[in-house]
């Protein structure tokens, strides 16, 4: 209920907890509507009628309510366009399904020079609704027989069974069918529009593309960086982006300078090859006569002394040479790279273990208070008045014993660490930059080169047209 008022910007009540959720002086809701499946009960059309519904249907204190998706408008689209392809995505994927969808548009402020960052939420309900609009099961059990076909008990005498969900909402391959869908409605509407842009479901490592993840900043922590308050996600996610195109840069240069290594190493294999000092020399002879003041021919004297200074101090003086230099930076290049995502994939895990770190400490108290209350009635009215401290509990013990496997929490080590690794994460971004220079480098190089095999190939393209006229 709390949920979706905020989505909202409502004020609803929930009947099961006996509480208020008022969100109607948040700002930045643009609209909100519910969806329904043709045989569901219209008053479903009202939000706080809906979720106390849902609230009152589970009986487990832990039942799971409902699912929640957030998911990003486009700037390149009009707010109308984005809500027309929304509400349609909604009613194919969630509604004709069977689900209730309850639709939220929001569009925050933004700070001036900040990117707009409109979105919608969907909570949609768990539950499948019966064809009288009655809300059917989420799972039904499957009984285990034995060769006789008899039902099998476990040693307290109870029927063993298996869960069997009704529906695949919760299967992952759903969700992978969900977030592709949405992604192609998306990228057809670009293409409706003439837009050369596209988005992809997939991660950066299923696409192929060799970038650090940024981490996920959220709604917090974007509002404390809108009003300035730097902060340490927005940090890394700062660093995560210089690097990623600092990367992008150099491997893209790095990957044209072999291009042009090889169609250059054929030119040169022809007999006689000049050395790449007398290139360099016929490239700058070339320039300084055609320059046009002492000031041209200065620079160019400088840039000549600046590359030769760079063959000479690397000891380059074939294309063999320069191609090994380049082999050389690439290597480190990548090296340097590879160590970046390893830490940086680290300390998103270092963040998670502190976190639920953090919560299964602080909390554990709580749940040892539970389990020392040996009345039913006691405990029942203990988990409904410590429900949200209970379920961050069972959530940190859960993941804490999916990453631990059987090893203690160490958050003073996991502190350390992940401190250690931010000043590494820090030094090593700079990094860079040298390489980057180098490749800057070497592309002044291959130009001269370039220039000068062009200029060299002129003369001889002259002759054979002179003969080809005299013939």
């Amino acid at each position: 209920m709390a949920s979706a008022a905020y989505r909202a910007g409502e004020r609803l009540y929930s009947s099961y907890y006996g509480e208020v959720s008022d969100y109607t002086k948040k700002g930045g809701v643009i609209a909100s509507e519910i969806m329904l499946p043709p045989h569901a009960p219209e008053i479903y059309l009202d939000r706080a009628t809906l979720w106390n519904a849902v609230e009152n249907c589970e009986k487990h204190p832990k039942a799971q309510l409902a699912y929640s998706f957030d998911i990003a408008m486009q700037n390149e689209l009009t707010l109308e366009e984005n809500m027309e392809l929304a509400r349609k995505f909604v009613q194919e994927q969630f509604v004709t399904k069977g689900m209730i969808a309850d639709l939220a548009f929001h569009s925050p402020e933004k700070e001036d020079g900040g990117i707009p960052n409109p979105h919608f939420h969907v909570m949609t309900t768990m539950r499948p609704l019966n064809p009288d609009g009655t809300w059917g099961q989420k799972q039904r059990r499957e009984y285990l027989l034995d060769e006789d076909g008899n039902r099998i008990r476990d040693k307290n005498g109870d029927y063993m069974f298996n869960a069997v969900h009704t529906t695949d909402w919760h299967e992952p391959e759903t969700l992978e069918h969900w977030r592709e869908q949405w992604a192609a409605a998306v990228n057809t509407k670009f293409e409706e529009k003439g837009l050369d842009v596209r988005i992809d479901h997939r991660s950066y490592v299923r696409q192929g593309l060799d970038l650090i993840p940024t981490v996920h900043e959220g709604a917090n922590v974007r509002q404390m960086e809108a009003k300035g308050i730097r902060t340490e996600k927005g940090e890394l996610n700062r660093w995560i982006k210089a690097t990623n195109r600092l990367m992008q840069d150099v491997r893209k240069k790095i990957k044209a300078l072999f291009v042009w290594m090889a169609e250059v190493k054929e030119e040169l294999s022809k007999p006689q090859t000049p050395s790449l000092a007398d290139l360099l020399i016929a490239y700058y002879n070339q320039r300084n006569a055609g320059a046009w003041s002492n000031k041209a021919r200065t620079g160019n004297l400088k840039q000549f002394a600046e590359a030769v200074n760079y063959l000479t101090e690397n000891k380059l003086l074939t294309l063999e040479d320069l191609q090994e230099r380049l082999s050389s930076v690439n290597e480190e290049f990548e090296a340097l790279s590879d160590s970046m995502k390893k830490k940086s994939a680290r300390i998103k895990e270092l963040q998670e273990l502190i976190r639920e770190g953090e919560n299964y400490q602080r909390l554990k108290p709580v749940h040892t208070e539970l389990n020392n209350i040996k009345f039913k009635k006691q405990r029942e009215k203990f988990e409904t008045s410590h429900d949200a401290e209970l379920r961050l509990f069972y959530a940190a013990r859960r993941i804490l014993k999916e990453k631990l496997d059987g090893k203690p929490i160490a958050l003073k080590a996991w502190k350390q660490e992940y401190a250690q690794l931010k000043t590494e994460y820090a030094e090593l971004s700079p990094q860079h930059k040298p390489l980057r220079e180098e490749v800057i480098r070497l592309r002044q190089v291959q130009n001269a080169v370039d220039t000068a095999l062009r200029r060299r190939e002129q003369p001889q393209a002259v002759q054979r047209k002179k003969h080809e006229m005299e013939l």
